[in-house]
């Protein structure tokens, strides 16, 4: 129950995410020729993986495929926050970008956890059984 409880979430993230993505794509980003098609690789990547994440229960891959690309979502954003990132400059003061990075979180979170949960990582004292699958 609890993976079950968690798979959505992740998914939750990622389709939370792949949105933020689209609607930023269709306000400004397809007009960049750098950044606009990168915009509409993580709306439909974002898609491919929630639907794998509940599907493809048998294997630890999207999961991981889930936290990876939270990871590297929030990693191009912080660059666009503090460097920039193919010369775009934010300064976290959208709904987008807070959306943003709140689905993103999420999918990092809720899918390490679905990771542990996965591979049985018990808690410092806590016992368990070898094996359990999510």
């Amino acid at each position: 129950m609890i993976g079950w409880g968690l798979r959505i979430l992740v998914a939750l993230g990622l389709l939370g995410s792949a949105w933020v993505h689209w609607v930023v794509w269709e306000d400004w980003a397809r007009y960049d020729d750098e950044v606009g098609p990168m915009f509409l690789v993580n709306v439909g990547v974002g898609v491919v993986i929630a639907v794998a994440v509940l599907a493809w229960r048998g294997h630890w891959l999207p999961e991981l495929a889930a936290v990876a690309f939270g990871a590297a979502t929030l990693a191009a954003y912080a660059l666009s926050l503090t460097v920039g990132f193919f010369g775009v400059e934010e300064q976290f003061r959208t709904d987008e970008e807070v959306w943003g990075v709140i689905t993103e979180v999420g999918c990092v979170l809720f899918g390490l956890a679905l990771l542990a949960l996965r591979f049985n990582i018990p808690r410092r004292g806590a016992r368990g059984r070898q094996g359990a699958r999510a």
